[in-house]
C-alpha cells in the first residue's frame, strides 16, 4: 500500500450511538468518592459523562485534528496512521514523536508547531524539525496486530521502515511512556540511523545488565523500592492489561462511561494537576483522546503493548549499551524516575534536565517547555 493522505471523518451514526449509550449509563454506588483512593470519582464521572453527552463537540475537535496532515501507509503488513508535518527552516531534522498509553497522537498536537516552526515562537529556524507522529499499532487509525509479537521491538522495525518510505535515512527520536520504549528499541536496533534520543520517561521494561562488579548503588536501591511501592499501589491496571487484556476489553469496548473512567483516572493520577485534572488537561482534549479510542474500538488492541512488554522486555546483555546520545527531561510529577546512574548503565546519557513543572503527559501538559529542551539537545547534534 502506497502512502495515502487521510482525513478523519466519524460517521454520524457513531456519534448518535455514543450519545444513546452515555444517556443509558448505569451508575455505580460509591462509599469514599471524592478521595479517588479506590478509583475514579463518581461525582467526576457524572460531570464528565454529562459534558461528553451534551456539550462536547466532536465535529469541532475533528476539524482541529484535520488541520494537521494525516497519512496512512502500509508497512510490513500493518496499516500505520501518522501525521507528517514539514518543518519551516533551511534543513529540518526528521523527528519521530511516539505517544504512549492511555494517550494517542492527540497528545502531540500542541507541541508540533514549536518543533516545526520555532521562529514563530522566538526561536531559530535552524532548529526546525520535520515531525512524524505515528499511531502505535492497534491505536487510533493504525491497524491492530493480527498475530502475537507486535510489541515495542517490532514497532521499532515498523517505524524504521516507515521512515525509509518517507525518504529519511537518519532521524531523531522522542517519546514518553510506551513511546520511550519504542524509541529505545529503535535506537538499539538501528543505532546507525538514529541521530539521538530524547526521552521524558525511562521504559519500565528497561533492564540493564547487572553483575557483581557493579552492584546497585544506594540511590538505585531506593529507586527499586519506590518502583515496587508504586506498582503495589497504582500498578493494577498494567498487570491486568498485560495478563488478562481481553477480559477487560469486553467491558471497556462496550461502555463509553467505563472506558472514560479507566482512562481519566490515569490522566488525573499522572499529570501535574494537584488533584484537579482540569488544571492540567481540558475536558475537550481528554474527551477527544477518549473518543478516539471509542470510535476506533481500539482499547483492547491498545493493551497488546503491555502483553508483549512482559514477554519481551528491554533486556540488555553484558557490555551492551544503547549507543545513540540520550537526553532526559525529568518532569517533577512523573512516575518513579530512576537515578542517572541507572540510566547510564544502558544508555549513552548526555543530558539530564530537571523541568520546573509537569507530569507524565509532558507533550500535552508542557509543550513549549518540552519542545525547548528537545531543540536544545538536538542543536548539538545537527
Amino acid at each position: 500500500m502506497a502512502i495515502q493522505p487521510f482525513t478523519l471523518r466519524i460517521a454520524q451514526s457513531e456519534l448518535n450511538d455514543l450519545k444513546l449509550r452515555l444517556a443509558a449509563t448505569r451508575w455505580i454506588e460509591s462509599i469514599d468518592d471524592d478521595s479517588w483512593r479506590e478509583g475514579t470519582s463518581l461525582n467526576f464521572m457524572r460531570h464528565l459523562v454529562d459534558y461528553w453527552r451534551d456539550r462536547f463537540d466532536w465535529r469541532a475537535q475533528e476539524a482541529r485534528l484535520n488541520a494537521f496532515p494525516h497519512f496512512i501507509a502500509g508497512v510490513d503488513g500493518q496499516q500505520i496512521h501518522f501525521i507528517h508535518q514539514r518543518g519551516k527552516g533551511p534543513s529540518p531534522m526528521p523527528l519521530i514523536l511516539t505517544h504512549g498509553w492511555p494517550g494517542s497522537f492527540v497528545e502531540m498536537l500542541d507541541i508540533i508547531p514549536y518543533l516545526t516552526d520555532p521562529a514563530r515562537f522566538g526561536g531559530s529556524e535552524s532548529d526546525a524539525f520535520d515531525v512524524i507522529v505515528p499511531s502505535l499499532p492497534g491505536y487510533g487509525f493504525s491497524s491492530a496486530p493480527t498475530v502475537p509479537g507486535v510489541g515495542a521491538g517490532q514497532t521499532a522495525h515498523l517505524w524504521a521502515a516507515l521512515m525509509g518510505k518517507l525518504g529519511y535515512g537518519r532521524f531523531a527520536l522522542q517519546g514518553g511512556d510506551l513511546g520511550a520504549g519504542v524509541s529505545s528499541w529503535l535506537a538499539r536496533l538501528y543505532s546507525a540511523r538514529v541521530i539521538g534520543l530524547h526521552l521524558n520517561f525511562i521504559p519500565g521494561s528497561y533492564r540493564p545488565y547487572i553483575d557483581d562488579k557493579q552492584p546497585l548503588t544506594e540511590e538505585e536501591q531506593d529507586f527499586a523500592g519506590q518502583s515496587a511501592a508504586w506498582a503495589n499501589e497504582q500498578g493494577a491496571y498494567g498487570h491486568v492489561q498485560g495478563t488478562r487484556p481481553q477480559s477487560l476489553a469486553f467491558a471497556l469496548n462496550d461502555s463509553p462511561a467505563g472506558l472514560a473512567a479507566w482512562i481519566a483516572e490515569k490522566f488525573r493520577a499522572w499529570s501535574d494537576c494537584d488533584g484537579d485534572l482540569e488544571k492540567a488537561i481540558s475536558l475537550d482534549v481528554l474527551l477527544t483522546n477518549i473518543s478516539l479510542y471509542w470510535f476506533t474500538r481500539t482499547i483492547g488492541s491498545s493493551f497488546r503493548m503491555y502483553v508483549e512488554g512482559r514477554r519481551n522486555p528491554l533486556l540488555l546483555s553484558a557490555g551492551e549499551r544503547i549507543s545513540p546520545p540520550l537526553a532526559v527531561a525529568h518532569f517533577p510529577k512523573e512516575l518513579p524516575m530512576p537515578p542517572q546512574s541507572w540510566v547510564r548503565r544502558g544508555y549513552n546519557l548526555q543530558r539530564w534536565s530537571s523541568m520546573p513543572h509537569g507530569g507524565h503527559f509532558a507533550a500535552l501538559e508542557c509543550p513549549q517547555e518540552l519542545a525547548a529542551d528537545i531543540r536544545r539537545f538536538f542543536n548539538t547534534l545537527r
